[in-house]
């Protein structure tokens, strides 16, 4: 079971490591190092205020003792001049007292100037590790945000990018439908064309009805010139001759001359059939021997 469970940990950890290193920005972590480093000098500098309080305390102390040894040893003085030696050996001996005390705040405040010249040291090494680091930091941040800027648009060019992608898919679905919409669109005139579907509104027409169509009125055309041509043929020119072969009002015709044949009277306004081409019968000789 412990082994199930390390791995389970281990894959945990592995993924959590995977998605903040996803997540993670390096320019924010530089920043935030930044001021981390920031508040550590702080910090160093607020020690060095400490101790250099200390100091100053220190040496007011020692001040106040040099006053009071001073002051004993002038009242040791006066008690020697008025006779009064017991006097004069008590102040003595209490300025060595204040001697002794002088002389451990003199070491302390040796240790403490020592101590404050060290961080003094360490926060000018420290400000100076700040300041470069500062450097670098906007330096590696400008560098970042110009690789992450080409790389979005060697990626754009490219077309592998999230945006472009998505434009891409949005162009090639626009393709597909339009497509299949034409497809679809060439598919029904085809079928209406060929009469499989019919158009409830009347207006299409298939090939058939549209060549019977055509065909009808072709034949329309070719029967009414027909009919133009033969009123074209009993106009006033061809009429004459056969005025002059007509008899007189009440008279009866004269027969034809023996072996010559008399042509039949002529028809007028005559109307071919409907939906057929009107036929000129061939012409007939008006004089010679029939053969």
């Amino acid at each position: 079971m412990s082994g199930i469970f390390q791995r389970i940990s281990l894959i945990f950890r592995a993924k959590t490591d995977k998605a903040l290193d996803k997540m993670e920005d390096p320019r924010q972590t530089l920043d935030y190092s930044y001021q981390r480093q920031l508040e550590l000098l702080q910090k160093v500098r607020r020690g060095v205020a400490d101790v250099a309080t200390s100091r100053k305390r220190v040496e007011l102390q020692a001040n106040g003792l040099n006053t009071q040894a001073d002051k004993l040893t002038a009242q040791a003085q006066k008690a020697l001049e008025v006779g009064r030696e017991d006097l004069a050996r008590e102040a003595l001996t209490r300025r060595s007292g204040l001697q002794q005390q002088l002389t451990d705040l003199q070491a302390q405040h040796a240790q403490l100037q020592g101590e404050e010249e060290k961080l003094t040291r360490a926060s000018q090494r420290l400000q100076a590790k700040v300041d470069a680091f500062r450097t670098r930091k906007e330096t590696i941040k400008a560098t970042y945000s110009a690789a992450e800027a080409q790389t979005r648009i060697n990626e754009a060019f490219s077309g592998i990018s999230e945006e472009m992608g998505d434009v891409g898919m949005a162009i090639q679905r626009a393709e597909d439908k339009t497509a299949q919409m034409q497809a679809r669109a060439g598919a029904i005139d085809e079928l209406l064309a060929s009469g499989a579907l019919e158009d409830p509104t009347g207006t299409a027409k298939d090939d058939i009805t549209l060549e019977l169509e055509a065909l009808a009125s072709t034949s329309d055309v070719e029967s009414e010139l027909a009919s133009m041509k033969a009123a074209l043929g009993a106009g006033p020119g061809a009429a004459a001759p056969a005025l002059e072969s007509q008899p007189a009002a009440g008279q009866p015709a004269a027969p034809p001359a023996p072996g010559q044949y008399q042509a039949p009277p002529a028809q007028t306004n005559y109307e071919a059939p409907p939906g057929q081409g009107y036929q000129a019968p061939p012409a007939q000789p008006t004089g010679g021997d029939l053969r």
